[in-house]
C-alpha cells in the first residue's frame, strides 16, 4: 500500500527557508509516511527549484500567487491524505507520530500545528500564544501553522481559492471549526517580517488585514497592502 501522505509546498524564492523546511519532513520517509514532496513553485528567480530537485522533490510550476499554487500542487499529488506547509516553516520532530496517529484516528478531521516563531524575542512569545488561542478559540490557524487533511474532505470543500491573500482564512473557515483540531508538534516558523517590520506593527497590520477581510473586503485589494 502506497504511504498516504503528500506534502505541498508553494514556494516563490524560497532557496533561503527550504533546505530547514525540507530537513524537517525526514522523519516522515523514515516512517514510510510520506508519499511525495510536492514544491508547487510561482516563478523562482532563485536556487529553488535547484534545491527541491537535488532533495527529490516532485516539482510544479505555475502562476504567481498562493493559493493557485496550493491549488495546482494538490491538484497533482496523489496521497489519500494532504499536508499543506509553507517553505519558511519547518516541523519539529514529533510531527510524524502526530500525524499518522490523526490519519488512523481522526479520519474526518483536518488538523493544525502549534505555532512557534525561530526567534528568542519576547515578543514572538506572545505573539504565540494569541495566535494559539485564536486558532483554538475561533478554528482560524494560520497558513504558517500547516494544514493536514485528506483528500476527500479537501474535494468536498472545493479546495484552496485562487486568490493572492487570505487563502489560508477562507479553507479553513470552509472546513469548520468542529473538524479543525490541533497537533501536539510545531510549526517552527521564520520571524523575518516581523524582525523587519517590528512585532508589534507588522502583528497590528495582519489583524487589521484579517479584520477588514472578515468584514468583506477582496483579497486581491488587501493583497496589494501585504508585503
Amino acid at each position: 500500500m502506497p504511504a498516504p501522505l503528500s506534502i505541498v509546498i508553494p514556494t516563490l524564492n524560497a532557496a533561503a527557508d527550504l533546505p530547514l523546511c525540507l530537513e524537517s519532513l525526514m522523519p516522515g520517509l523514515e516512517a514510510s509516511l510520506i508519499r511525495e514532496v510536492i514544491i508547487s513553485d510561482g516563478g523562482s528567480g532563485d536556487a529553488t527549484l535547484a534545491i527541491a530537485g537535488a532533495m527529490g522533490a516532485r516539482k510544479v510550476t505555475g502562476a504567481k500567487g498562493r493559493g493557485a499554487q496550493l491549488a495546482a500542487g494538490a491538484a497533482e499529488a496523489r496521497g489519500d491524505w494532504l499536508l499543506f506547509l509553507h517553505a519558511d516553516t519547518a516541523l519539529s520532530r514529533e510531527w510524524t507520530e502526530r500525524v499518522g496517529d490523526h490519519i488512523d484516528q481522526r479520519p474526518d478531521k483536518a488538523a493544525w500545528f502549534e505555532l512557534k516563531f525561530r526567534s528568542d524575542a519576547r515578543a514572538a512569545r506572545g505573539l504565540e500564544k494569541r495566535a494559539n488561542r485564536r486558532a483554538r478559540m475561533l478554528g482560524l490557524p494560520y497558513g504558517d501553522q500547516g494544514l493536514l487533511i485528506s483528500r476527500r474532505l479537501y474535494d468536498e470543500i472545493g479546495g484552496y481559492a485562487d486568490v493572492p491573500l487570505m487563502e489560508d482564512v477562507m479553507i479553513v473557515r470552509a472546513i469548520g471549526k468542529r473538524r479543525l483540531v490541533q497537533l501536539a508538534a510545531e510549526a517552527r516558523t521564520s520571524a523575518a517580517k516581523y524582525e523587519r517590520d517590528g512585532w508589534h506593527r507588522r502583528s497590528l497590520r495582519n489583524a487589521v488585514l484579517l479584520t477588514r477581510f472578515l468584514l468583506g473586503a477582496d483579497p486581491r485589494r488587501l493583497a496589494e497592502a501585504y508585503t
